[in-house]
């Protein structure tokens, strides 16, 4: 099997560099030219379903790509949503730090996260049969998956672009897009 895993296109929150987590920031038109690029790039591929987190900025992210690879959204996945990011929701990092220090209030343990979108994604993969399948989600979730697969940091994508593996649940193994620290 192979998966991209999409990150949503921007927000006027990624554009001021709030912290978004769990909020449900719709995209802003950047974030949908971003998303239509997506999808054309995909479109020169074969892909058999595309999956989602359920925030409608991945949800809508979702239903661009879908459109143009002539698939109906598979479904909308709780186990994708990105990291709770607690009371520093709607600050910048800068601001979260000035308020609560490196301890944020309700903040989600990014091993936590790791495990989760490990789990997520072997989820939905198990779920999804099929040889091809695009999940889009969120930055900091594709960052966990990445992380626990290559043993190594890697850096966020940017909003619309993919990470892409090759495997099956349990044993996956990096393919393209990946940026090490």
């Amino acid at each position: 099997m192979e998966i991209a895993l999409v990150r949503h296109g921007q927000t006027d929150w990624n554009f001021n560099r709030r912290l978004q987590g769990t909020s449900d920031i719709p995209l802003n038109e950047t974030g949908i030219g971003q998303a239509h690029e997506a999808a054309r790039l995909l479109a020169d591929e074969h892909w058999d379903a595309v999956v989602s987190s359920p925030l409608q900025r991945a949800a809508v992210t979702a239903d661009i790509i879908a459109a143009a690879l002539d698939l109906e959204v598979a479904g909308r996945y709780e186990s994708l949503i990105e990291r709770a990011y607690g009371e520093a929701e709607g600050l910048t990092k800068e601001e979260a730090q000035a308020r609560f220090g490196t301890d944020w209030p309700g903040e989600e343990d990014f091993d936590d996260l790791q495990r989760r979108a490990v789990d997520a994604v072997d989820d939905v993969a198990a779920r999804n049969p099929v040889d091809a399948l695009v999940i889009v989600g969120h930055g900091t979730f594709i960052r966990a998956f990445a992380d626990h697969v290559t043993g190594l940091e890697t850096e966020t994508p940017d909003n619309a672009h993919s990470v892409r593996f090759t495997g099956t649940p349990g044993a996956w193994t990096l393919t393209e897009g990946l940026v090490l620290r």
